[in-house]
């Protein structure tokens, strides 16, 4: 097994978990289906505390941020919760983009960063000084429960699991890409999920889609609450879905909710 800088391979935990699928700024949202899984959230100020039920652990499939109304609070849930270490996140291409942001790097503010951009303009020093340590940490995956669930943002082939490098990192980012770009010019991806054939479960976001697509042991959980859809949870392991309808659409796509079914 190779090794990576940050630590995927989690199989000593072992759940019970409640995945959830990208949140991209929609904390409304994020409340309201924290609340039906059972978690108590509570704010004082800008700090918030998150209660899970016994024992269960959150698991979020990465892009945090980007294109809803309240990524700061978006990422104080996902930043508490760890601390608490009743929250674990794998990265997502959105979160690693607004990582370089907020480190200085120049990178263009499109997909849904300059929403980002001008929210943290209120935050102080302080607050963008720990989200750059909570991003930095982030692992490319992670593979739990004695080795039967992968939590990828964008997936993961079954020969990718247990390893790491610039291949898997690129995989677990953004997908399974051709390097060309579709008349809306989105990368074109193959769909990995119809050939893979591994026994653990891949759970994963990224492709948003109006329903969960469930294929051969993997499940695509990006239902598009920032599109207007919804966002989902999956529980594990017994597999139940629960989601909540999106408060309205945060962010136009280039291409309509209802044309990504894949």
């Amino acid at each position: 097994m190779t090794s990576d800088n940050h630590t995927f391979d989690r199989r000593e935990l072992t759940g019970p978990f409640d995945i959830i699928g990208d949140v991209h700024g929609c904390a409304d949202e994020l409340e309201e289906l924290l609340g039906l899984l059972g978690y108590e959230v509570e704010w004082s100020g800008p700090d918030v505390a998150v209660t899970p039920p016994a024992g269960r652990t959150l698991v979020f499939v990465g892009d945090l941020v980007d294109r809803g109304p309240r990524t700061p609070d978006v990422l104080r849930i996902a930043m508490a919760m760890a601390e608490a270490g009743t929250a674990l996140c794998v990265d997502g291409n959105h979160d690693n983009k607004f990582a370089r942001w907020i480190n200085g790097a120049n990178v263009a503010r499109s997909h849904g960063l300059q929403a980002s951009a001008d929210q943290m303009a209120g935050e102080n020093p302080a607050f963008h000084a720990r989200v750059r340590k909570y991003l930095a940490g982030l692992p490319i995956y992670l593979w739990l429960d004695g080795g039967a669930l992968v939590v990828a943002h964008a997936g993961l082939k079954e020969d990718m699991i247990g390893q790491s490098g610039g291949k898997v990192k690129s995989f677990a980012l953004f997908g399974d890409t051709t390097g060309e770009v579709d008349g809306f010019g989105s990368p074109v991806r193959r769909n990995w999920a119809l050939d893979y054939r591994g026994d653990a479960a891949v759970v994963y976001g990224h492709v948003a889609a109006p329903e969960v697509q469930a294929v051969n042991n993997t499940w695509c959980i990006d239902t598009g609450c920032c599109f207007g859809g919804r966002l989902t949870a999956l529980r594990w392991p017994e597999r139940e879905l629960v989601s909540v309808p999106a408060r309205q659409v945060w962010f136009e796509g280039a291409r309509p909710l209802s044309d990504r079914i894949r």
